[in-house]
């Protein structure tokens, strides 16, 4: 009944054209942004027919004796239209457990996307990993403002923003990316010793291929950036992929100023405001001071859940 075909780059415009339609996939699983680093990885990707009709795509890298969906997204999973039921989603996962398999794949790791950022329930996958004897072996915590009835500010933060809106500072879209990456490297590394995931040359090109949906926001005060926040619009959801203050941002709470602003203004007719994961080594640790701060907003928890199936 159902047709398992490899990607390749040829089905770049079907495949993007079937993401656009689907119920659960966004710009991270477009090809323009998935293969920015395709050097990095080897791409098992599938697309899944049924008479001819594209119904799927299977976001998919391997390596070592494992496939993943996909080594180099955050989530992904099966990307599916409204066309594809309950029953048949079961058939698909056994196929694509087939098709690894032959390929000499020993374990699949699906990373779900989590159902915020679904934008029509789409979890028949789950219950096929269950019922093919998948198991949940890392979960990390997301924090998400429910934008429709979003819980209020606590009183600590609203004084916050308070205190930022009388310190004269300029909210900005469209910044300076070079700038903000300066910032958000320099904070990193002070904190935790780590650089960005994306180098500058590949947020200007990922911005360069999607610039509606990829857009910096900075406050300033004269000429310098005082904070900065990088979105990804995904339409009924968005969601922080960084954050960054100056020191002198940090004393004049310039970020909280800035992210008041997304949640109550700019992007307030949304469905789910996303400040991504607090958690370490797998969901092991949680960052109890950094998911506080996300919580002091509104935002409360979602799961992201990675799967492991032995083949």
């Amino acid at each position: 009944m159902f047709t398992l075909k490899p990607y390749a780059p040829t089905d770049a415009l079907a495949w993007d054209a079937l993401v656009r339609q689907s119920r659960n996939g966004n710009l991270l699983h477009r090809r323009g942004y998935m293969d920015y680093h395709a050097d990095r990885f080897v791409d098992g990707s599938l697309m899944i027919e049924r008479a001819g009709e594209l119904l799927a795509v299977f976001p998919a890298s391997i390596k070592d004796g494992v496939a993943s969906s996909h080594g180099g997204l955050t989530y992904a999973g099966l990307i599916s239209t409204p066309a594809l039921r309950t029953e048949w989603t079961l058939e698909v996962l056994e196929r694509i457990g087939q098709h690894y398999r032959a390929l000499g794949m020993q374990r699949l790791v699906y990373k779900a996307v989590p159902h915020v950022f679904h934008s029509y329930p789409a979890e028949e996958d789950l219950y096929a990993l269950h019922r093919l004897g998948a198991t949940l072996t890392r979960r990390d915590v997301s924090s998400v403002v429910a934008l429709r009835a979003p819980l209020p500010f606590n009183d600590g933060r609203r004084r916050a923003v308070g205190k930022a809106r009388r310190a004269g500072m300029q909210i900005r879209a469209n910044g300076d990316l070079q700038a903000f990456h300066a910032l958000l490297s320099s904070v990193l590394d002070e904190r935790y010793g780590v650089a960005p995931t994306h180098s500058l040359e590949e947020l200007h090109l990922l911005q360069s291929r999607f610039p509606a949906q990829i857009v910096l926001y900075e406050a300033r005060r004269e000429d310098a950036m005082l904070a900065g926040v990088l979105v990804y619009d995904f339409g009924h959801a968005v969601h922080t992929q960084y954050l960054a203050a100056s020191e002198e941002g940090r004393q004049d709470n310039a970020l909280n100023l800035l992210l008041a602003e997304l949640v109550e203004q700019v992007y307030a007719d949304r469905q789910y405001f996303s400040f991504g994961i607090s958690t370490e080594r797998e969901g092991q640790v949680l960052n109890g001071g950094l998911i506080t701060q996300k919580e002091h907003f509104g935002a409360r928890a979602v799961v992201h859940d990675f799967y492991e199936w032995v083949l």
